[in-house]
């Protein structure tokens, strides 16, 4: 079964509204029953998610915008995979991982290694807006602009780490799963990379 996802910088994938309030995991068993129009919702659920996700670890809005579209189609094609017993949002993400390590390794190979760190830059950090008045904006946007600036110099295991606990919002045990790494060490990281941020803000 074949279907199109077309999926273009700064956001993306345009779908038929469908069914949102129903959890993740039961669209999935609806997609594997037969249903397989349900996957839009869960597209539609996730783009903008996925596709901030992925632009922060390449940096580049084609980039992170092909990954995304070949995320939702890996997804689609190994949904029989799928365990039940972990969040749907937990696979995908792991999925949408692994894209961004190897986008970031065939980089690598590409460049020869040309500019050391390359593979640790980072897209912006965006912060929650209140309507600020004008030197409330000056603020916020200088600590953006330093917060870039150390997102590009963290190593890009932290980095990973940081977007997943902060900007997807998963839990430290997903974020193990996620990543394939002892809990422990993923709250290590996630522990140091705060710090780091801490110490670019003081």
């Amino acid at each position: 079964m074949k279907r199109t996802i077309s999926v273009t910088a700064g956001s993306a994938i345009r779908l038929t509204p469908s069914r949102d309030t129903e959890p993740d995991e039961s669209l999935v068993a609806n997609i594997l029953s037969g249903q397989a129009g349900e996957f839009e919702s869960l597209v539609r659920r996730h783009q903008s998610g996925i596709y901030a996700f992925l632009l922060r670890m390449v940096r580049d809005a084609d980039d992170a915008a092909d990954l995304a579209q070949e995320v939702f189609l890996k997804v689609f094609s190994n949904l029989e995979q799928f365990n039940p017993q972990y969040r749907f949002k937990t696979w995908l993400y792991r999925i949408a991982a692994n894209a961004a390590v190897d986008r970031r390794r065939r980089g690598r190979r590409e460049r020869g290694l040309t500019r050391m760190g390359s593979e640790d830059d980072a897209g912006s950090f965006q912060l929650a807006s209140r309507g600020p008045g004008p030197d409330q904006m000056l603020t916020e946007r200088e600590t953006r602009e330093r917060l870039e600036v150390v997102l590009a110099g963290m190593p890009a295991s932290y980095r990973r780490v940081i977007l997943l606990r902060y900007q997807s919002e998963l839990r430290y045990d997903e974020i193990a799963r996620i990543t394939r790494l002892p809990l422990g060490t993923v709250k290590n990281r996630i522990f140091r990379a705060r710090g780091i941020l801490r110490r670019a803000l003081q």
